[in-house]
């Protein structure tokens, strides 16, 4: 492909996209390894539903920490925040950077919980908080609802990008694309099961961060770039580095920094930052050896996630500003690429059309790396819930270990195919992650309590899901079409909050908790303590709480010192890319003092669980 992107002050060509034999062998060796250690892993993790969906409850709290990473390194991760960067500047990206506190809030709080539920798949855990018909209702309701709808819509937003930079770096079609990276992927999904997922993401992870701080680099070192000296004082990028939005600018200030911190991140549902902690964050603390590496590997995965990840990408999203200023100069240097895939995520494959051969190859692989962590990921925990909770509880409840891999191995098929064929009708990554977070608007809330309130029933979980879900509807189709006043995304983000969070409240209310039997089970297993509990264990013959206090305040206080520490970090690598080296050292002392409160508060509340 041969291009040629006008510029105010100069005219950039683009090189034909040609890979020599060197990249080729890179890629061809990456396929190689992923598919050797599906085959390896596929010895054990046949062997019964525990090893398939949870590798044996043996893993580390490291390997573990960094599947959940490479899970969410996704290869439309980048291409959406070069599309935020873009549009909003880095600080857009508080917009999941707000996350951070959910993720905080599960560490201290919610790993422990998990891998005492002693549960298969997070869904499974409605069975052991609720009782009655409508529990299992709920687990295959949930099973459906997540497993195949949120899954799939996952996976084919992740495909998108991966469509995106076939057509750009490859010249190949969205069906090529899909077909050459699915098999594989597919492949060693259904052989190996989580253990082979949790390998592969281990190797995949390093190649693709080598890949994207390689990409940075080049990038950074463009002519027309002229380094970071150059990124940081062209007129296109000085409006767009700041790591606070405006103050000045009161919609921006709101929707992108005051709204993500106050509201969005305890309230809004969203797969890998649930709060409370759920899905493949669930599936691997209950995956851990215990209690303590469940901790471990969700604290390494937040601090990477946040922490270490960011800048590559927000580097190569500037330079793109530099390269391919507006949505028109990619529609010039890439004409054969698709008028419906053209967008601002798309300048993150453009950036990489001016790497070196050999180099090209690697970041190719690791690309193709980052989509299959992803996509495998999904496809187990997908076809986890399709088994355990669907499969298992509802359709053969006398199924044998080798009939629920059996099955497990043809959901994962039929997921990736499903998906693959709805990432062919999306057009943005950005506009899909907005619609999801609208979805799961207001049912946070329920997911942080319902551990620590008797009260919270199956048709509290029920009016959150469907209220929600109208209103996302309501507004993304049904308010557009009858062509009323435009309402901002934040203050549609409010009212989605707001009405799901009162509904699900009042109905709480109104209707009957689980019955004595389960909820003293709950508290026997879990021991969640706290006021919340108080009524339920008044109830209960022969237990005894234990006198040595709620340990969930000072989680909380983790959680929060936490979050300071993985900041300070965040800001003070930006401060120094920035050239601010004073506020950039402050920043990283601030984040030792930090880390050091979190350590003691923690040993303490430890000391106090093993006394």
């Amino acid at each position: 492909m041969i291009g040629f992107k006008k510029h105010p002050s100069k005219q950039i060509q683009l090189h034909n996209m040609v890979l020599s034999g060197l990249d080729w062998s890179i890629v061809l060796v990456y396929f190689i390894v992923t598919l050797a250690i599906g085959i390896w892993a596929s010895r054990s993790a046949g062997s019964s539903t525990t090893s398939y969906f949870l590798g044996g409850r043996n893993m580390s709290w490291w390997l573990l920490g960094v599947s959940m990473v490479a899970t969410t390194f996704s290869t439309d991760t980048p291409n959406l925040v070069t599309d935020i960067v873009r549009q909003n500047g880095v600080s857009g990206n508080w917009v999941w950077w707000s996350f951070l506190l959910t993720g905080m809030l599960t560490v201290f709080i919610y790993a422990r919980l998990w891998r005492r539920s002693g549960v298969v798949t997070d869904l499974e855990f409605y069975e052991l908080r609720y009782s009655g018909k409508a529990a299992a209702f709920l687990r295959g309701f949930r099973a459906i609802y997540l497993g195949l709808f949120f899954n799939v819509m996952i996976m084919a937003t992740v495909s998108l990008a991966a469509i995106k930079i076939g057509s750009i770096m490859l010249d190949l079609s969205p069906w090529e694309t899909l077909i050459i990276a699915n098999i594989v992927t597919v492949i060693y999904s259904a052989l190996g099961g989580l253990l082979g997922v949790v390998w592969t993401d281990f190797f995949q992870f390093a190649l693709a961060m080598a890949g994207s701080v390689l990409a940075a680099h080049f990038a950074l070192n463009l002519p027309e770039v002229g380094g970071l000296s150059g990124l940081l004082s062209n007129e296109l990028v000085m409006d767009k580095i700041s790591l606070l939005p405006d103050f000045a600018d009161k919609d921006a200030l709101l929707m992108l920094l005051i709204l993500p911190l106050a509201i969005q991140w305890w309230s809004v549902w969203y797969p890998g930052a649930e709060p409370g902690g759920g899905g493949y964050i669930a599936q691997r603390m209950l995956s851990a050896k215990d209690e303590k590496h469940a901790v471990g590997a969700t604290l390494f995965f937040n601090i990477s996630h946040y922490a270490l990840r960011s800048w590559p990408w927000i580097i190569v999203a500037l330079c793109s500003l530099v390269v391919f200023p507006d949505l028109d100069s990619l529609r010039v240097a890439f004409p054969n690429v698709a008028e419906n895939v053209i967008g601002h995520d798309l300048a993150y494959p453009a950036m990489l059309t001016f790497l070196p051969a050999g180099l090209l190859g690697l970041v190719i692989a690791s690309l193709i790396g980052a989509y299959m962590s992803t996509i495998s990921t999904h496809l187990n925990w997908g076809s986890s819930y399709m088994v355990n909770d669907v499969y298992k509880r509802f359709i053969k409840t006398d199924a044998t270990d080798k009939e629920q891999v059996l099955a497990g191995r043809v959901s994962t098929v039929i997921l990736m195919f499903i998906a693959s064929v709805l990432a062919l009708f999306l057009s943005n990554a950005l506009e899909a992650f907005q619609i999801l977070l609208q979805i799961g608007a207001g049912t946070g809330l329920l997911f942080i309590m319902r551990w620590f309130w008797w009260r919270i029933n199956p048709y509290s979980e029920f009016t959150a899901m469907i209220v929600s879900f109208l209103i996302a509807i309501y507004f993304q189709f049904v308010h557009k079409s009858l062509d009323l006043p435009v309402i901002s995304g934040a203050m549609q983000l409010v009212i989605g909050v707001g009405v799901t969070t009162f509904a699900w409240i009042a109905v709480t209310l109104f209707t009957t908790p689980s019955d004595q039997k389960t909820l003293d089970n709950f508290v026997r297993v879990i021991r969640p303590g706290g006021p919340g509990w108080k009524q339920v264990i008044a109830r209960m013959d022969g237990y005894q709480e234990g006198q040595k206090g709620w340990s969930v305040p000072s989680g909380i206080l983790c959680m929060v010192m936490g979050s300071v520490a993985v900041y300070a970090v965040l800001f003070a690598t930006g401060n120094l890319i920035y050239g601010k080296y004073l506020l950039g050292s402050g920043l990283l002392i601030i984040s030792g003092i930090a880390t050091y409160l979190v350590f003691r508060v923690w040993s303490g509340m430890i000391k106090k669980d093993t006394e």
